[in-house]
């Protein structure tokens, strides 16, 4: 059975009215897919096409740094968005160690640190082998939601 390639945000969000739809920002209209979230880990995938390939026709290493950077943010916000904060990206640092050209990108990740301004993520990427592809670190600052700091 073929895996749906669209966009798919996590279902039951708390903040489905986001000034931007799921769809229409850059995490739906790569494709991404969000298959769980927790405070403490997210996982995802990315079915791979051409929108999320470079020239050469490898998946291009910022598809891999925008996913990181969706699901630990969209993991934190899971945790902290009935407090009225949202979370947004301080870092993002990833190493890439195997290319990938078909297939599925699998994401996993698993929070290191859960404060009250910061939040830090480990993301590890395996292909369709299981065979590890990427691994990012992201950190993100917990902010007020715009419209509710005064």
């Amino acid at each position: 059975m073929a895996e749906e390639a669209g966009p798919k945000a996590p279902s039951g969000r708390p903040w489905e009215d986001t000034p931007v739809p799921f769809k229409e920002a850059l995490d739906g209209i790569l494709g991404f897919q969000v298959l769980s979230l927790t405070d403490e880990s997210a996982r995802g995938r990315v079915v791979v096409t051409d929108r999320v390939r470079q020239i050469w026709g490898l998946v291009h290493g910022g598809a891999y740094m925008a996913l990181a950077e969706m699901l630990a943010s969209e993991a934190t916000v899971a945790s902290v968005h009935d407090d009225g904060m949202i979370a947004v990206g301080l870092s993002n640092h990833t190493s890439f160690l195997r290319p990938v050209d078909s297939g599925t990108i699998h994401a996993e990740a698993r929070r290191l640190h859960g404060g009250e301004s910061t939040w830090l993520w480990e993301v590890y990427f395996k292909d369709d082998d299981d065979k590890l592809c990427a691994v990012s670190r992201i950190t993100l600052a917990v902010r007020p939601r715009p419209g509710d700091a005064e």
